[in-house]
């Protein structure tokens, strides 16, 4: 059995594994520098030095950023209302304030390749999907009410960026199960991961635990993945602030393979925005988890040993007013599936449409339409009780950039079959997200 003393020793072999590549491997010419920043708050539109509600900060913001060194600091909201189901009429709001730093050690003091990520974050609010009691959750951004360091890595990149290795504190489906087209969403299956994905305790943001991660590009179009992560089933009580890394729970090993037409796959992000739509861009992506740990099966009293789940992702531009600009459509589907017999939630299908610019405004703007499905195993219905029913969840949204600083996104949602029973829920409400 694999010990937290192993895991820990593992991490650590990591980040002595980094630092040998910054100080034994040669440099190369670098490609086009991935943005480190990555999760469910990454930015929809570039912000540049006057797309900050505080400004340039009289020029220091730039010549900081000149050196390698960016700060960054947002709220975003969603303000979220029944306005028809069963349950009585509420309105939810969910916020969250987002500091984060990175630092490119190229810039700042010649190491080439090496770069410096951390964000920490306050988040509370109510939880409309779970008063609802869905499956899908009508905001991407609610979770546990908490103040704490999120994620923290240190990252080497080789090879102009065919190869790199990260280590350090970090949530899993902010990189695997991720939705590309996240930024246009706000409900969780499509506005931030494949919604299920924690079947196997794969960690998600904010209660991030101990990792490393190695990618590779073997051809332009390629990259392959691998991560693995302490699967901690109670991150919010064993770390409650994010400052000590606990090594608890199994080791979960996550991988993925992607195709990128028409991109560097070294340059592809986790999360798109407005300048990666440019052209027919596209990605495909397969993935899979794995955790060794023992699970329980309704059918048996012994539980059994190992956990998986797969999921297939694609995401294209069908259709572009000018080949080389973003306004057009696009479209993306996932689906994702795990063993009926130990995972209730068993299998997920996400779809939608994106048009970028549709309104003929000065400022960026999008209207998106998602769909949701929700498949329960039926092994997990209690006797004498009827069959669950997929959960169905719809979402139109339209987002706005009001100014550089500031991004609205109204949204409507309608589900039915809610919790896999036979009511329906429609919400109704919009997100805010400012850029201080």
């Amino acid at each position: 059995m694999i010990t937290p003393l192993f895991m820990r020793r593992l991490w650590l072999s990591g980040l002595m594994w980094a630092g040998l590549f910054t100080t034994t491997l040669p440099s190369h010419p670098q490609a086009i520098k991935e943005e480190t920043l990555s999760g469910p708050d990454t930015h929809e539109t570039g912000t540049g030095p006057h797309g900050h509600l505080f400004g340039d900060w009289g020029g220091e913001r730039s010549r900081l950023e000149e050196k390698g060194v960016n700060f960054d600091l947002q709220y975003i909201s969603d303000s979220l209302w029944n306005i028809k189901s069963e349950k009585k009429e509420r309105l939810a709001n969910w916020s969250r304030v987002r500091g984060t730093v990175d630092i490119d050690f190229g810039s700042l003091i010649h190491q080439e390749g090496l770069y410096f990520h951390a964000t920490a974050l306050w988040q509370g609010g109510g939880n409309l999907g779970q008063y609802l009691g869905l499956l899908s959750s009508p905001s991407g951004m609610s979770s546990g009410n908490t103040f704490r360091l999120d994620s923290w890595w240190l990252e080497k990149r080789l090879l102009n960026e065919r190869v790199a290795v990260r280590t350090g504190q970090f949530a899993g489906q902010d990189f695997y199960g991720s939705q590309h087209y996240a930024a246009s969403f706000i409900f969780e299956p499509m506005g931030y991961a494949l919604g299920n994905l924690s079947t196997t305790f794969e960690t998600f943001d904010p209660p991030s635990t101990p990792a490393m991660e190695l990618r590779v590009v073997p051809r332009r179009n390629i990259y392959v993945k691998s991560m693995v992560l302490a699967a901690d089933r109670f991150q919010y009580s064993h770390n409650p602030t994010g400052l000590v890394p606990q090594f608890r729970g199994a080791p979960v090993s996550v991988s993925e393979i992607g195709f990128s037409p028409g991109k560097n796959a070294s340059s592809v992000r986790a999360f798109d925005n407005v300048e990666t739509r440019r052209g027919y861009s596209g990605l495909y992506q397969f993935g899979a988890s794995y955790n060794p740990a023992k699970f329980t099966n309704p059918a048996s009293i012994t539980p059994r040993a190992g956990n998986y789940l797969l999921y297939w992702k694609a995401n294209q531009a069908l259709w572009r007013v000018d080949p080389h600009e973003g306004k057009g459509l696009d479209a993306t589907v996932s689906y994702d599936w795990s063993p009926a017999d130990v995972n209730r939630n068993n299998q997920m299908l996400t779809a939608g449409l994106r048009f970028n610019e549709p309104l003929p405004l000065p400022i960026h703007n999008t209207m998106s339409l998602g769909y949701v499905r929700n498949s329960l195993s039926s092994n997990f219905v209690p006797p004498g009780m009827p069959a669950w029913k997929p959960e169905h969840g719809v979402e139109f949204n339209s987002l706005l950039t009001v100014t550089r600083k500031m991004l609205i996104q109204p949204v409507v949602q309608y589900y039915t079959n809610v919790g896999g029973g036979a009511q329906r829920a429609v919400v109704f409400g919009f997100r805010t997200k400012v850029e201080f």
